[in-house]
């Protein structure tokens, strides 16, 4: 059982640090509250009591969703669910509906948000190989003598293995920054022990444009989890598929170049069938959304990785 003595809702980031200052350790900042009760339950046999939770949810700031340019900023409590319901937003970031759809259930997926799925730092956390394509910036805040300091960086800088950040003492994830990819093709594959409220083995975000034809891979971006202690962008397949020529032979040249990357403890030999796959499988349904000459995608070879 969790207990909790007080739970507090921030109006304001100068709430929220002031909150944190007060209760220290005692305390535990939430937003969604989706993973609360599984980070009490884990390696616990007993109760756990903590003095203060504090609700960082209904701050306005971490709730913004703005396009600048070519550039998306999310506010770090966004949920999930904003992926699948702000139309600007999902063409914007065309990979992140389909992960959208894949996280959790309908409950889960309108509580949880994205700067909590990023902080908790899982190895196969999903949304953050879709950030990570996008090149994706976090920022960081804290109080500072009464004053908000805030800083950026990488996204795949910040997270550095399973459960461990960049997030320095008293410091919040107050938004995601990352390009704007409307035009392109997106994609998300994903696979766990089970279909409902899958926890992932392997994921897969992949984005592609191809040019007027449909024929040639003007930019590609590939980012995968599951398969180490951190999701990782593909820069050297990217960098193979750019300017190539969508056909099978470069598909499936591709799909090989990372399988020698897994370096996950158990089911080696499973997750390097699975990385091959979803390469296959990622790359051919992101073609398919950016609009690829039809003749190259046979229905053959659509079948064979639907």
């Amino acid at each position: 059982m969790l207990i909790c003595e007080n739970y507090i809702v921030a109006s304001t980031l100068t709430d929220a640090f002031a909150a944190m200052a007060r209760y220290g350790d005692r305390g535990r900042v939430v937003a969604g509250c989706t993973d609360t009760l599984p980070w009490a339950r884990e390696g616990r046999a007993g109760d756990v009591e903590i003095e203060a939770l504090i609700d960082i949810s209904r701050i306005p700031e971490l709730n913004v969703r703005e396009l600048r340019g070519n550039k998306v900023r999310i506010g770090a409590a966004t949920p999930i669910q904003r992926f699948l319901d702000d139309a600007a937003l999902a063409e914007a970031m065309p990979a992140m509906p389909r992960c959208a759809v894949w996280f959790a259930d309908d409950q889960i997926r309108a509580q949880a948000t994205v700067g909590g799925n990023v902080v908790n730092s899982s190895p196969a956390a999903d949304a953050t190989p879709c950030l990570l394509a996008h090149d994706a910036q976090v920022e960081l805040a804290r109080s500072d003598g009464g004053q908000i300091v805030r800083r950026r960086m990488a996204l795949a800088d910040f997270v550095q293995g399973p459960g461990r950040t960049a997030l320095g003492e008293g410091e919040l994830v107050t938004a995601i920054e990352c390009d704007a990819l409307p035009g392109y093709g997106g994609a998300f594959e994903k696979v766990g022990h089970r279909r409902s409220l899958v926890i992932s083995t392997v994921c897969l975000a992949a984005l592609l444009k191809l040019d007027a034809s449909g024929r040639s891979i003007v930019d590609v971006r590939l980012a995968i989890a599951g398969i180490g202690p951190t999701p990782q962008r593909l820069r050297e397949v990217e960098a193979a598929l750019r300017g190539a020529t969508l056909n099978l032979e470069t598909l499936e040249r591709a799909a090989e170049m990372p399988v020698a990357l897994v370096a996950s403890r158990t089911r080696q030999e499973y997750r390097r069938e699975v990385v091959r796959a979803f390469m296959m499988r990622g790359l051919i349904n992101a073609a398919k959304r950016t609009g690829a000459d039809a003749a190259l995608l046979s229905g053959d070879l659509e079948a064979a990785y639907a």
